[in-house]
């Protein structure tokens, strides 16, 4: 069976959807909020590889960026971040358009992820120093989380 890494187009797909993503919280008035302090200019790449990994793909984001416990730490942080999260996901959703991602199954599979991995992965510690070392990057196939994930 064909892995919703395959279906969205590999990494070329996926650096589509995360350039499009990128764009969009950049211009949304509250989630730029959480760029306000700069990104690494390679942001959109590693990105599309920490997808690529979770969704099924090749292990990219492992072997060239670091682990899960990086970027959990990075987004782990004090207050709440409801609102933001919401956004954040609205705006994915638009970049799966932008992006000229299809098929309803498959958007609906990434939307879960994504709307799974923001309130769930990234909102679990409230400090980077409650992240413990070592987590794997979670990965999602089709029926949802893979058992003995995140």
């Amino acid at each position: 069976m064909e892995t919703v890494y395959e279906a969205a187009g590999g990494m070329e797909g996926l650096l589509r959807l995360a350039d499009a993503w990128h764009a969009r919280v950049l211009a949304d008035e509250i989630v730029s909020h959480a760029f306000s302090h700069g990104f690494h200019p390679a942001h959109t790449a590693r990105l599309a590889a920490y997808w690529s990994e979770a969704l099924g793909g090749p292990a990219a984001y492992s072997t060239e960026y670091g682990n899960e416990t990086l970027v959990v730490r990075i987004h782990s942080g004090p207050g709440d971040h409801r609102e933001m999260d919401l956004r954040a996901i609205a705006c994915f959703d638009q970049a799966l358009d932008d992006a000229g991602i299809g098929g309803a199954r498959l958007r609906q599979v990434l939307h879960d992820y994504f709307a799974w991995a923001t309130t769930n992965t990234m909102e679990r510690y409230r400090s980077p120093d409650d992240v413990p070392a070592g987590l794997g990057i979670p990965r999602w196939s089709w029926d949802g989380l893979v058992a003995g994930d995140g």
